[in-house]
């Protein structure tokens, strides 16, 4: 008993210590950050315009051209002290109108819903061939040259058992990117594969596929997880199932469009810098309402929150827009060249891209000291309902940002529903909930206002 009284007495030391580092002007700052963006409906009306307004903007549309204007002056109308747009050049493809499928058994068609994954060649009319069905690709390997003239079904689900749903996403997507690559080594004509969700519904997910030198182009595009279900079930009971597909894809030169960037000036250290941000592309279905609507206007919104309630950072605190980090993150990439090329110095970065949902922490990529550092916010942001700050994955976007010294975050959300939506016709505003986008906006200018209180008390005051 008395170790017991010893261990929590030790413990209520240990967390006096822990919240001695918070001030009461800590406290009244962030309180002020989530009474703003909770009382106020901007971040959900800006998603509403971008949604509804412009909708899906996939890298290289004029969609996405209306989306750089409409983002330019949301940013203008905070009003962010600079805004500047930095030129991009970015891939141009288009899925074309008229999108078929069907599966026949024996003289039973049945028409299904289809959608090519993005980069796909067309399949120059209709292309109809017998199914074969394969696991992954040492299953395709091992079946070799029966699938010559054929079209590859790879029927790879997330694993159930994986809590995390984005790591499941993870041991799926090589089926997406390479799979028709793959398929065509063994002279495959076409290549179809399950949707990579974990949801059961008629939404096929889109996304993007690349092609190797060496093999054939041969049309890619995946099936919803209940036509998945659907087709395996008939190749089961059958010895032979056709499959037809009619794809309109067409490949053209790339254009340039830009990142949206713009900034409050640190009243200090301007010189410093962090950045919010997130992909302003999506893809060209939906309305990009979750990837990565809500990561677009959470960025802005710290910007306009900090304006609105009067904090005057002592770093510069950058919003950046990033264009087509969907098809190849040509937007992060240029953002760091152009970084280091002009000899910007970024404390941190921070991204939003995995929905709308509730945020939970964040995850921290940087050196050991940092990522501590991180960690001990989490007493502070409890009441917040933040219990995760931790070492892990911060995002494509700011990826390219990573030196050895740059903090890289990533807002870090209940992804339990994510891939319900992601790259299909479903990622709409109606499915993104006001109050957990807003919570997400104000977590991220909290840590922004916390790293920035890091630097003032790390450099030497005059």
């Amino acid at each position: 008993m008395k170790k017991i009284i010893l261990l929590l007495f030790a413990f209520v030391i240990l967390v006096s210590q822990s919240n001695a580092q918070f001030t009461k002007q800590d406290s009244s700052v962030v309180k002020g950050f989530y009474s703003e963006a909770l009382s106020t409906a901007q971040a959900y009306n800006d998603l509403y315009y971008l949604c509804k307004k412009i909708g899906h903007r996939i890298a290289g549309s004029e969609a996405a051209d209306k989306a750089i204007l409409w983002g330019d002056s949301v940013l203008k109308s905070i009003p962010a002290d600079n805004v500047f747009l930095m030129p991009v050049k970015v891939p141009k493809w288009k899925r074309g109108k008229k999108e078929f499928a069907a599966i026949y058994v024996g003289k039973k068609k049945t028409e299904i819903p289809l959608r090519a994954l993005g980069g796909s060649v067309g399949t120059n009319g209709t292309l109809k061939a017998e199914v074969v069905e394969v696991k992954d690709f040492e299953d395709l390997k091992a079946k070799g040259d029966l699938v010559k003239g054929k079209i590859v079904f790879i029927n790879k689900a997330f694993d159930p058992s994986i809590i995390n749903t984005g790591s499941a996403y993870g041991n799926t997507s090589p089926i997406r990117t390479n799979g028709a690559s793959e398929a065509a080594k063994y002279g495959a004509v076409g290549c179809v594969i399950r949707s990579l969700t974990s949801a059961d519904d008629k939404f096929p997910h889109t996304g993007a596929m690349r092609y190797k030198d060496d093999v054939a182009k041969i049309p890619a595009a995946a099936l919803s997880s209940l036509d998945a279900h659907f087709l395996h079930e008939a190749l089961q009971s059958n010895k032979k199932v056709l499959f037809e597909m009619r794809m309109e894809c067409e490949r053209f030169d790339s254009v340039m469009q830009s990142n949206v960037i713009g900034e409050i000036k640190g009243s200090l250290y301007p010189e410093k810098i962090i950045v919010v941000g997130g992909h302003l592309d999506s893809w060209d279905v939906g309305e990009g309402a979750h990837d990565d609507g809500t990561g677009i206007v959470q960025s802005m919104e710290v910007l306009r929150i900090m304006k609105a309630t009067g904090y005057k950072p002592a770093c510069t605190i950058r919003a950046v827009l990033y264009i087509n980090e969907e098809f190849g993150n040509d937007g992060g990439e240029t953002y760091a060249k152009v970084a280091k090329e002009k000899g910007w110095e970024h404390v941190a970065a921070i991204e939003s891209d995995g929905g709308g949902f509730t945020p939970k922490g964040f995850s921290c990529d940087a050196q050991d000291g940092q990522v501590e550092w991180a960690k001990s916010l989490m007493p502070f942001f409890e009441p917040y309902n933040l219990f995760s700050f931790k070492r892990g994955w911060s995002g494509v976007d700011i990826g390219p940002l990573k030196n050895g010294s740059t903090m890289l975050f990533g807002l870090m959300v209940d992804g339990q529903r994510y891939f319900d939506f992601h790259h299909t016709d479903n990622d709409r505003f109606e499915n993104v909930n006001k109050r957990e986008l807003e919570l997400g906006a104000a977590s991220m200018a909290s840590l922004v206002y916390f790293i920035d209180q890091k630097v003032q008390k790390e450099i030497p005051q005059k």
